[in-house]
C-alpha cells in the first residue's frame, strides 16, 4: 500500500477528528488493524488492511491497533504497530515502526505494538465509553473486556471503570456513508478504470475465448493503474449468467451466448462495483434483446429515484415493478404486476436486491433503515443500481427461447443536490452502443 499523501493525511486526521466529536470528552475508541491470512503453509493472502482502520489512519501495515483517546496528555491519536526488525524487513518488506509512525502518519505519539497490553489500563481508566466493536476481533475483545473488568476491581482506589461498550460502527460507519469530496474523488477514478477495464474485455471476447481469458483482461487493466479488484471477479458466460456469484470463470464462451462480467476495482480503499451483460459473437438475437431492453428500462427508473429525500427503497419498489410488467409482457409471468409482486413471483427470475451502499467496501457499511423506515437519501450517498432477470436452463415452463438468459446492468450512482449522478458511464449499455463496441 503506498505511501498517504499530505493531502490524505490532512484527510484522515479530519475523519479522525469528526469520530472523536462522537466519542465525546469520557470516551475512547479502539480500532485494530487487519491481521495477515494464511493462504497454504507458509503463503499469506495478500494484505489488504481494515477498512475501518483505513478509513481513519491510512497506515497500511498488519497487527497495529489505533486508540482514539480525546483530551488525552500527550496527543489523542496513538498507534501501536509492529516494531522496526532488519532481518524481516529483508524477506517481507518495510516497516514504519513506532517513529514512522509519528512522522509518516502523523500519530501524536506510537508504540510497539507489545506495549499495548501493558499500556491498556491507564488508556480506559477514567473513560465512561469504550467506542469498540465486540465480536470483529476475538483476540482483542477478551484483552479490552479483561482490562476493563480489572480496573473495575481496583477503581475503588483509582480512576473510575468504563461502564459501557458502544459498538464503533454506531458513529464509524455514518461517517463512512456519506463520502467527502478526497473519497468522491477516489472513487471516480476507480470507476473510470474500472469502466476501461470491462471496455478492453467486451472487445476481447469472442467464441472461443475463454472466461478466464477475459478476467485476465481486466485484471491487466487494474494493474495498469496500480489498482486490483476490489472484489472476486464474475465473468459468466451462456448459463452462467444465471449464477449470481459466479466465479469460476472456466468455461468457453460459444457462439450465441451472453457474457455477464461484474468486475470492479479498487483504487487506494475506494472500489468500483460495474457489471454489463452482452453478446460474446456481437449482436443480441431477439429473446436476448427483449429480456435485455426489460433490465435497461428497470435500470434507468430506479437510478432516477436517487435523490436527496426520497426514500432509499424506492430504486428497488420502481425497478421491481418495471420488471415484473416487462416479465408479464414476455410471457415469463402470467397475472397481474401488483398480485405478482405482493405474492413474490418475481422472485423467480428475480431474487436480489437492487441495489448496496459502496465506497471502501464493495458493500459498504451504513444503515439501510432507520427507526424501522428505509432511510432517505442524502448527499454524498453512493449506491450501485444493478437490477437483473436469471432464466435458469431447466426454469419450468418458460418459452425454451429464453431458458439460459441472464442479465444484470449494474452502475454506481452519486446522489447530489442536482440529481443522481452515474459514476460509470464510460461502458456502454443501449442495445445499439454495445453492437457497434462488439462490432469494432
Amino acid at each position: 500500500m503506498p505511501a498517504p499523501t499530505a493531502a490524505e493525511l490532512d484527510e484522515y486526521a479530519a475523519r479522525r477528528a469528526r469520530l472523536m466529536e462522537a466519542v465525546g470528552a469520557d470516551g475512547i475508541a479502539i480500532v485494530p488493524a487487519a491481521r495477515e491470512t494464511v493462504r497454504n503453509r507458509d503463503v499469506h493472502y495478500r494484505f489488504r488492511q481494515d477498512s475501518d482502520f483505513w478509513y481513519l489512519t491510512g497506515f497500511g501495515e498488519p497487527d497495529a491497533v489505533a486508540v482514539l483517546a480525546p483530551g488525552r496528555d500527550g496527543g489523542a491519536f496513538v498507534l501501536f504497530v509492529r516494531e522496526r526488525n532488519k532481518e524481516r524487513e529483508i524477506w517481507d518488506g518495510r516497516r514504519a515502526g513506532p517513529e514512522g509512525a509519528v512522522k509518516t502518519y502523523r500519530a501524536d505519539q506510537a508504540y510497539a505494538a507489545a506495549e499495548l497490553d501493558r499500556m491498556l489500563p491507564a488508556l480506559l481508566a477514567g473513560r465512561s465509553k469504550v467506542f469498540y466493536t465486540l465480536g470483529e476481533h476475538p483476540e482483542w475483545d477478551v484483552k479490552i473486556t479483561a482490562c476493563v473488568r480489572e480496573i473495575r476491581e481496583v477503581s475503588r482506589r483509582g480512576p473510575a471503570a468504563p461502564t459501557e461498550f458502544v459498538a464503533l460502527d454506531t458513529s464509524l460507519h455514518e461517517l463512512r456513508l456519506i463520502k467527502t469530496p478526497a473519497e468522491l474523488a477516489a472513487l471516480r477514478h476507480a470507476c473510470a478504470v474500472s469502466a476501461q477495464a470491462h471496455v478492453r474485455a467486451m472487445r476481447a471476447s469472442a467464441p472461443g475465448v475463454w472466461e478466464w481469458q477475459v478476467a485476465a483482461e481486466i485484471h491487466h487493466e487494474f494493474e495498469k493503474h496500480r489498482m486490483e479488484p476490489g472484489y472476486g471477479s464474475i465473468v459468466g458466460g451462456g448459463d452462467n449468467a444465471c449464477i449470481l456469484h459466479y466465479t469460476e470463470n472456466d468455461a468457453q464462451l460459444a457462439d450465441g451466448d451472453l457474457l455477464l462480467i461484474d468486475a470492479g476495482g479498487e483504487f487506494r480503499g475506494y472500489t468500483a462495483d460495474i457489471t454489463r451483460t452482452f453478446p460474446v459473437n456481437g449482436r443480441f438475437s431477439g429473446p436476448q434483446k427483449d429480456v435485455y431492453e426489460v433490465v435497461l428500462a428497470a435500470q434507468k427508473a430506479a437510478i432516477a429515484e436517487l435523490k436527496p429525500g426520497n426514500s432509499s427503497g424506492r430504486p428497488h419498489e420502481v425497478a421491481t415493478r418495471v420488471l415484473t410488467e416487462g416479465m408479464v409482457a414476455l410471457g415469463l409471468l402470467q397475472g397481474d404486476p401488483d398480485e405478482l409482486i405482493h405474492t413474490e413471483k418475481h422472485r423467480q427470475f428475480y431474487m436480489h436486491g437492487t441495489g448496496h451502499w459502496l465506497g471502501m467496501d464493495v458493500h459498504d457499511v451504513g444503515r439501510y433503515k432507520l427507526q424501522g423506515q428505509p432511510r432517505p437519501f442524502a448527499e454524498g450517498m453512493v449506491m450501485t443500481v444493478e437490477p437483473g432477470l436469471y432464466i435458469a436452463p431447466d426454469a419450468p415452463g418458460v418459452d425454451p427461447r429464453f431458458r439460459g438468459i441472464g442479465i444484470r446492468i449494474e452502475d454506481d450512482v452519486l446522489v447530489t443536490a442536482a440529481g443522481p449522478e452515474v459514476l460509470t458511464p464510460g461502458v456502454p449499455k443501449e442495445v445499439a452502443d454495445v453492437e457497434a463496441l462488439m462490432r469494432g
